[in-house]
């Protein structure tokens, strides 16, 4: 079948940095030479300078168009419609590279104007909402002209190949397998950090802070796939229901749990002294199911930090301190699964040393982007790597007590330097 993918912020960073170049990459396959890209921008754009600045001049990009029209005005919509020229033997993607609420008034002035029939698809970005009740109200407006069918979700951390790899290493080695309850685990910790600041988003990062911005999406989903049920006949379709299940399992935030600070200097980087934002969170969960009674959870995220990482810990239970018992899941950026082993240190005396029982991809395995995997799956209809409604509404609701206490709590927000490491910020 024909795509045209239409996207919505053609000229944005996203688009610049990950959509073009995934898209480059789509192309040189040579699986996807039916595929026309469409722009759409409010200004002129030449599209032989965009492809160049996004991907260079080697692109193989052929078939994209840039359509200028003003996204606030609905009778654009139609125009835009007539251009596209949607035929009932093609499908359309919509690719919303925009702000949440822009987002909305796209969908919602697209569906007016008639961009909803059943071979139409809307590619949404994150964040899902601010919280519970705005995303209740994004997913209600757009119920009004799209069917679930038709909405894919993006989280590109589940498009990661090692967040994928979570599942095929939890079902397909027994050794692991028969041991993934609260039996052989003692916690689970789950830590996304960033050795950069905000980077110039002042205005982004205002309105989001590191609870919004990465743990209520990335780490949510990527602890479903770390505490969610595999059946022995697994099924990829299925991944959504599963990580769904996971989730509604796990009980409400307790505020108590959880820990909010803020680098030292971001308030002077944003220009609003006083600013009660958190560039760093610690978060405290538990699960309600019978698989996981009494596990603690963490979910760790911040800005600012020492070093730059996103893994999953997971600690079995040790007989004695002596004996190690940490499998680490490195998702990025060095993807890979490592196990701590105590072995015989070489020599005449019988002492034991921590090594390391590592697998990673080999320097020349080509793993595929992200995006290109949420783009190409998209194309095809596969949703088991994209967020649905249900998902994000659970998310949320697990969340939100920690963001109604916020509101109301206007003590200091915990200071922490510039390049600290995690311990340094839980414990201060």
């Amino acid at each position: 079948m024909k795509t045209k993918l239409l996207i919505f912020g053609i000229t944005g960073d996203l688009s610049k940095r990950k959509l073009l170049p995934a898209l480059d990459k789509i192309i040189r396959t040579g699986d996807f030479d039916d595929l026309d890209i469409i722009g759409v921008s409010r200004g002129d754009v030449d599209a032989t300078r965009l492809l160049d600045t996004a991907v260079g001049s080697g692109s193989v990009i052929k078939n994209l168009s840039v359509f200028t029209m003003d996204v606030a005005k609905r009778e654009d919509y139609k125009r835009l419609l007539s251009f596209i020229d949607l035929k009932s033997t093609e499908q359309l993607l919509i690719y919303l590279s925009v702000p949440p609420m822009a987002a909305t008034q796209i969908v919602d002035s697209a569906g007016r104007a008639g961009m909803n029939t059943p071979n139409v698809k809307l590619l949404f970005e994150k964040p899902f909402g601010v919280d519970l009740y705005s995303a209740q109200e994004v997913i209600s407006k757009t119920a009004n002209y799209y069917d679930e069918s038709q909405i894919y979700r993006i989280d590109h951390y589940l498009a990661k190949e090692m967040a994928q790899n979570i599942v095929a290493f939890r079902g397909g080695n027994a050794l692991f397998n028969h041991m993934w309850d609260s039996r052989s685990i003692e916690k689970i910790e789950l830590r996304a950090t960033e050795n950069i600041g905000i980077e110039g988003r002042a205005g982004f990062y205002e309105q989001t802070g590191a609870l919004r911005d990465v743990l209520q999406g990335h780490l949510m989903q990527i602890l479903a796939l770390i505490l969610m049920d595999i059946p022995d006949e697994f099924d990829w379709n299925t991944l959504p229901e599963l990580r769904l299940a996971a989730l509604g399992a796990v009980a409400s935030a307790n505020p108590a749990n959880t820990i909010r600070a803020q680098y030292d200097t971001y308030q002077q980087e944003v220009k609003n002294i006083g600013s009660l934002v958190e560039t760093f969170v610690s978060v405290g969960l538990m699960s309600r199911s019978y698989r996981w009674k009494n596990v603690p959870i963490t979910l760790i995220t911040g800005k600012a930090l020492n070093r730059k990482t996103t893994e999953v810990r997971v600690y079995f239970r040790k007989n004695h301190e002596s004996q190690s018992n940490c499998l680490t899941f490195h998702i990025q950026p060095n993807e890979g699964v490592e196990i701590e082993l105590y072995t015989k240190k070489p020599g005449y005396d019988r002492e034991f040393e921590s090594q390391k029982l590592a697998f990673s991809y080999s320097d020349d395995a080509k793993l595929p982007e992200a995006y290109e995997q949420v783009i190409v799956d998209a194309i095809r209809s596969q949703k088991s790597l994209f967020t649905s409604s249900d998902e994000v509404l659970q998310s949320w609701r697990i969340l939100q007590p920690i963001l109604d206490n916020w509101a109301m709590d206007s003590e200091p927000i915990r200071k922490y330097l510039k390049g600290s490491n995690v311990e340094e910020v839980v414990n201060k």
